[in-house]
């Protein structure tokens, strides 16, 4: 069904896109932060059947460390306020496009976080980068955590934000999420429709915003939401369908795990889970306050989780925390 028509107001907020504005502004900050954008093409730029577009370093990185985004707004958006924190700390953020996000793209037709992973590793091959660190939110913490299990020798450690690894397809269908099936979870991380936005973000902050204008709904599916939809929705089947936790690795590296005390789209559940199946490797934070968009209502906490977790020399064991 088509957006039906904006009123004045709607059409000035459309025309002056306040999303487009908001993303040339974020992609300023991470120009100011020092980071520069390059596209890899694989398996080289004669014949791209893959681009990974990343904001990398403009010298080559000392201490890299890769963030790797969720469904929602592009990587720019989740991680802008992490770059200065990091960098001041000593690390060299790398902030890729997962492949169907943002610019990157391929004409393959493998979906699976395995194929996401390769590209990835392959595209950090590509620029030099053969060691780093590496922190995931949701469904970046998927993509993650399937890397550090294929190349442990070049992820160093991990840290998981709110992703919920340990999920399986029966959990659906057992009511531990707000949805029943693949299906309603991909029109829930993929909407379409101002109403659709308006579910997920209150489903995933804590306070979400009391007002949430159609017209500014529109310009965000617009300018954020509406390329790959079909795509997006297939990256959900792949990785939902058929999953269970006996099959899933066990890391060999430490692993943090941040998470939202209200998350609502992986519950505490899952975060306790993970924790159990990684046999006393990993460390739990709680931030309190906070639900599944964590890393954006609690940047400053989230941010100090990381910094402190990459610091610390890789032997060193320590207890949960809640913040």
């Amino acid at each position: 069904m088509p957006p039906p028509p904006p009123s004045i107001a709607g059409k000035a907020a459309c025309f002056l896109s306040f999303a487009a504005a908001r993303d040339r502004c974020f992609s300023h900050r991470f120009l100011a932060a020092g980071l520069r954008p390059l596209a890899v093409h694989l398996p080289d730029a004669a014949d791209p059947v893959t681009t990974v577009h990343m904001w990398v370093p403009a010298s080559p990185p000392r201490n890299p460390l890769v963030l790797l985004h969720g469904f929602g707004a592009s990587a720019t958006w989740q991680w802008y306020p992490y770059l200065r924190p990091l960098i001041a700390a000593g690390f060299d953020p790398i902030v890729p496009d997962l492949v169907f996000f943002g610019n990157s793209c391929t004409r393959l037709p493998d979906r699976s976080d395995m194929f996401q992973a390769w590209s990835l590793k392959a595209a950090l091959d590509a620029i030099g980068v053969k060691k780093f660190g590496l922190v995931g939110v949701s469904y970046g913490g998927f993509v993650g955590y399937k890397m550090a299990a294929m190349y442990p020798d070049a992820v160093d450690k991990v840290a998981m934000v709110c992703a919920g690894v340990c999920l399986e397809e029966k959990d659906l269908a057992e009511g531990l999420f707000p949805v029943a099936g693949v299906d309603e979870a991909a029109a829930l991380l993929v909407p379409r429709r101002p109403d659709e936005v308006r579910r997920l973000v209150r489903l995933t902050f804590v306070r979400p915003p009391l007002i949430m204008p159609s017209c500014f709904l529109w310009d965000y599916i617009k300018v954020m939401g509406s390329d790959h939809i079909q795509e997006k929705t297939e990256l959900l089947h792949a990785l939902i369908s058929g999953r269970q936790l006996s099959t899933l690795p066990k890391l060999k590296q430490k692993t943090l795990i941040v998470w939202g005390e209200q998350d609502k789209v992986f519950p505490m559940e899952l975060a306790h889970r993970l924790k159990r199946h990684l046999e006393g490797n990993s460390r739990l934070v709680v931030i309190h306050n906070a639900g599944h968009a964590v890393n954006l209502e609690k940047p400053t906490e989230v941010c100090k989780s990381i910094i402190d977790f990459f610091q610390e020399p890789v032997a060193e064991d320590s207890n949960d925390e809640m913040v």
